[in-house]
């Protein structure tokens, strides 16, 4: 029993010692306030007024550059991006759509795509949030043909129950050829935020 208690004694004599030890350890890797103040970096004053104000100039010059190419007629070819009947195409004068549905037009009209939300050239690209500002950009098409799709088959049978259905199916669709993509007026570097109030369905 004495040696038990011997050793009872030696441990709890010890465990002291550990603990003063480990905190001693975490005082020293702790970092005191002023030494903190004194790493830290002086903070310069930004104006934010000056970089705006060489932000809205390049926009300008990138407007001018753009109003200028469009001018010459250097643009190339141009192409756009349109919402229609709830898809999104990407268009170039020429091109083919495919429309799927029902869609009011009839064979040979001429319609004016109004929702751009994208219309770009070799240089540049003008991004719309969500669509370009209305009348910028004149996307012109022409109805080609209104047809019904393929037959589809809808085939229906449960086994072991004499039960057997087939039906068959032909949507409506509508081709459209692309005539012409044109900027329409010249780009300006306003935001579109002030033509919020202009809305296009």
């Amino acid at each position: 029993m004495s040696f038990l208690a011997q050793t009872v004694r030696q441990v709890l004599r010890q465990v002291p010692h550990r603990n003063s030890s480990l905190t001693g350890a975490m005082r020293s890797l702790s970092i005191s306030p002023a030494f903190k103040q004194q790493n830290k970096p002086a903070t310069e004053s930004v104006d934010i007024s000056a970089i705006a104000k060489d932000q809205q100039k390049e926009g300008q010059d990138i407007c001018e550059r753009i109003n200028r190419q469009v001018a010459k007629s250097e643009q190339g070819r141009l192409f756009a991006v349109v919402h229609l009947c709830g898809k999104q195409f990407k268009v170039t004068p020429g091109d083919i759509v495919l429309v799927e549905g029902y869609w009011p037009p009839t064979t040979g009209d001429e319609i004016s795509l109004d929702k751009v939300l994208l219309a770009g050239a070799r240089d540049f690209t003008l991004v719309g949030r969500p669509i370009l500002e209305p009348g910028l950009v004149a996307v012109k098409a022409t109805v080609v043909e209104k047809t019904l799709s393929h037959t589809k088959t809808h085939f229906r049978k449960k086994r072991r129950k004499q039960y057997m259905r087939i039906n068959f199916q032909r949507s409506p669709h509508t081709m459209l050829r692309i005539n012409s993509i044109e900027l329409a007026r010249p780009v300006d570097g306003k935001s579109e935020a002030q033509e919020s109030s202009k809305r296009v369905f």
